[in-house]
């Protein structure tokens, strides 16, 4: 019987936000993984411990989430005054697959750290005390973002009071800034409309708000689906009908973005775009116990992933919201009480967040110069991941 002995990778695995990702640096990649293809979809999936037809990833680095389930490479910046690449793969759980077609917002908190810690910043960017800005080219969507990082006697500081609900310890804040963060080359609004009917087969027709801001994003009124907002994930995802409605309302949301061109190809873009219902703020209790009042929040937002309710609320989205809530006359915004804001704080199954947004409209096209977010990221182990010789 033939052996295979296994090959071990340098690798880091990070929480960044609600999320937690096995990251590289590129030139530590085996060198057939170095570049974009089979070889390197293969590695990653080995990694984290997909495909798995038990939803478990027990043999593997992944936690059987969509926030779990994730891969991370850096590599120094191709791109003029920006310091570090970052590509981001969503790894599919029960598929091998491995989905490049959008960012994660959570774990472009833990970039900055990482590409500090890896010495791919400068060193003369980087104060002993104070804050490190890194400027970071997302080469998923072709988008900058900035972070800024807490450093304490030349190290990157992970440990502080700041509390992310999603996360149970505090750690240290940092702040992000998502440039310009419409996705990709395309429009803020693809349609060119703040609202649109949304026909779906078998489901139904529903107003709903499609953005393009830090993930591509569908928008729909809770009470449409029969939800309050305020529903937690067990309410949905114990739901094989509901889960299989949301998977129908992305796939129909998707051709009419313009980001597939038939429903059948969403089975290929499992990340994007996401699917999110919003309410009027309510009052409810979070997954760990803690009392939300209504006065806590400006509206309620649950968001999908991967298929599943997220625990929280992924970053990207939350940019997605954020933008929203800026431009009046968008589901977001009504559901925020309609008024001007350049920040809004939603209500999410975990807890609460806040994001902050600057829009402008000119010649009646509407654009976002930036989105603004504190989150936490923090190290949990560092060495080598191992993986079998012949699994890629």
């Amino acid at each position: 019987m033939s052996q295979v002995p296994q090959i071990k990778v340098p690798a880091t695995y990070i929480r960044g936000g609600t999320s937690k990702g096995v990251f590289f640096k590129l030139s530590d990649l085996p060198e057939a993984a170095q570049q974009p293809g089979t070889a390197r979809d293969a590695l990653l999936l080995r990694v984290i411990g997909s495909p798995d037809p038990y939803g478990k990833q027990t043999d593997g680095m992944g936690a059987a989430t969509s926030s779990t389930s994730k891969t991370v490479i850096l590599s120094p910046s191709t791109q003029p005054d920006h310091d570090v690449d970052y590509l981001f793969g969503q790894v599919s759980i029960d598929k091998p697959f491995v989905d490049w077609s959008g960012n994660c917002g959570n774990l472009s908190a833990a970039v900055g750290s990482f590409a500090i810690s890896s010495g791919l910043v400068d060193a003369d960017r980087i104060p002993d005390n104070g804050m490190a800005t890194v400027r970071i080219w997302q080469a998923n969507i072709g988008k900058t973002i900035i972070a800024h990082v807490p450093m304490t006697d030349g190290a990157v500081q992970e440990t502080g009071d700041f509390e992310l609900d999603g996360v149970t310890f505090p750690a240290a804040e940092l702040q992000l800034e998502f440039m310009d963060p419409a996705d990709g080359d395309g429009a803020l609004f693809p349609t060119g409309q703040l609202i649109d009917t949304l026909d779906v087969p078998g489901v139904g027709s529903f107003q709903a708000t499609l953005i393009n801001a830090g993930i591509p994003t569908i928008f729909i009124n809770a009470q449409d689906l029969g939800y309050t907002g305020c529903e937690l994930q067990d309410d949905i995802n114990t739901d094989e009908a509901a889960l299989a409605q949301f998977e129908t309302i992305r796939a129909y949301g998707a051709v009419k973005m313009g980001l597939i061109d038939h429903i059948d190809e969403a089975k290929q873009r499992q990340h994007t775009p996401k699917v999110a219902i919003v309410a009027p703020p309510a009052a409810y209790v979070s997954s760990s116990g803690k009392a939300i009042a209504a006065s806590d929040i400006d509206l309620n937002v649950r968001a999908l992933s991967m298929g599943k309710l997220h625990h929280a609320m992924m970053g990207t989205a939350a940019v997605a919201i954020g933008t929203a809530a800026a431009i009046n006359g968008t589901l977001v915004n009504l559901a925020a009480g309609g008024i001007d804001r350049q920040v809004v704080a939603f209500g999410h199954p975990s807890g609460t967040l806040k994001v902050g947004a600057e829009a402008v409209e000119v010649d009646g096209q509407w654009a976002v110069k930036k989105a603004i977010m504190s989150r936490s990221a923090r190290v949990l182990m560092q060495g080598w991941v191992f993986v079998p010789g012949d699994a890629f």
